[in-house]
């Protein structure tokens, strides 16, 4: 069996998105014979430290992460029905600095950024992004809606904005299986 590890995972703290509590998400990961497992709720992490406790004690390796939210363009902007449009990202801390970035990018976005969702935006993205893994997210991410827009120069030129802002080794693009969302195989 080769190894996998989901990293793109909403928990009961997704509100209106994620299902499983916890424990059962962790239980289930064990059942699958998986030794590791990433968080990423939308806009928080308040279940990362019953995550990473519940995880340790399944002998599972917890990641910590968080899908958040990127404004339209600055984060400080609430213009109607031009900043309400936001696009998702996943985060993943690999360290402990990774950690604390999150941390303020999180804050950040609940404290100045609010706009319908907790947003940020890529230059604050950018001045934090050091201990971080990015990963393109879902259809609402920004390279994919690019792409769904047949606009694959700008996609292309965002992918390598983004491996700018984290590093070569530190962005990649997302890739899902949903065989009924056609839009998803064009993505991919």
């Amino acid at each position: 069996m080769s190894k996998f590890t989901h990293l793109h995972v909403h928990s009961h703290y997704s509100l209106l998105d994620g299902l499983p509590k916890i424990g059962q998400l962790l239980d289930r990961v064990k059942e699958l014979g998986m030794d590791s497992i990433a968080l990423t709720d939308h806009g928080n992490m308040y279940g990362v430290i019953e995550f990473y406790k519940q995880a340790k004690e399944r002998g599972i390796k917890p990641i910590l992460g968080a899908e958040i939210y990127l404004a339209f363009e600055n984060l400080e902007d609430k213009r109607p029905n031009i900043d309400d449009t936001i696009y998702h990202m996943i985060l993943l801390a690999k360290n402990i600095d990774g950690y604390r970035n999150l941390v303020k990018i999180l804050t950040k976005g609940h404290l100045d950024g609010f706009y319908y969702k907790p947003r940020i935006d890529e230059t604050f993205l950018a001045e934090h992004s050091e201990g971080l893994i990015a990963l393109s997210a879902c259809l609402t991410g920004k390279i994919p809606r690019l792409l769904l827009a047949n606009k694959i120069q700008d996609a292309e030129k965002t992918a390598l904005n983004y491996q700018k802002i984290f590093g070569e080794e530190s962005f990649y693009l997302e890739l899902q299986n949903h065989p009924n969302i056609p839009e998803q195989a064009k993505v991919n």
